[in-house]
């Protein structure tokens, strides 16, 4: 199990702190794709981790996206290569603690 602490690291910190910053939008490293768009893959690699019952998109401000998925489930069951797939879809951490994506 990681941390939301480690898991807001591996999304956010810097590279000291064992982010995968570099990489972010590196969806063409992804091996064993689900799809061949980076959100499609995201959001069904999440659904699989934390199944839900509504949208996945759970708000949207600007040219960002908000994702239904709590920091805390997703810490209990993602693994590092997981969250490697994620960052490389281009899932982070916005400012309001929750995840996003750019539109």
């Amino acid at each position: 199990m990681i941390t939301v602490e480690r898991l807001e690291e591996m999304f956010n910190g810097d590279d000291d702190n064992g982010s995968f910053h570099d990489e972010f939008l590196k969806f063409e490293r992804i091996e064993n794709k689900r799809s061949q768009r980076p959100d499609l893959h995201a959001f069904l690699l999440l659904d699989e981790l934390c199944p839900g019952d509504s949208d996945m998109v759970d708000g949207a401000e600007h040219d960002e996206i908000f994702l239904d998925v709590e920091l805390g489930d997703l810490a209990k069951v993602v693994t590092e290569e997981q969250v490697v797939e994620l960052v490389r879809c281009g899932v982070r951490i916005s400012e309001y603690d929750c995840l996003a994506m750019f539109a």
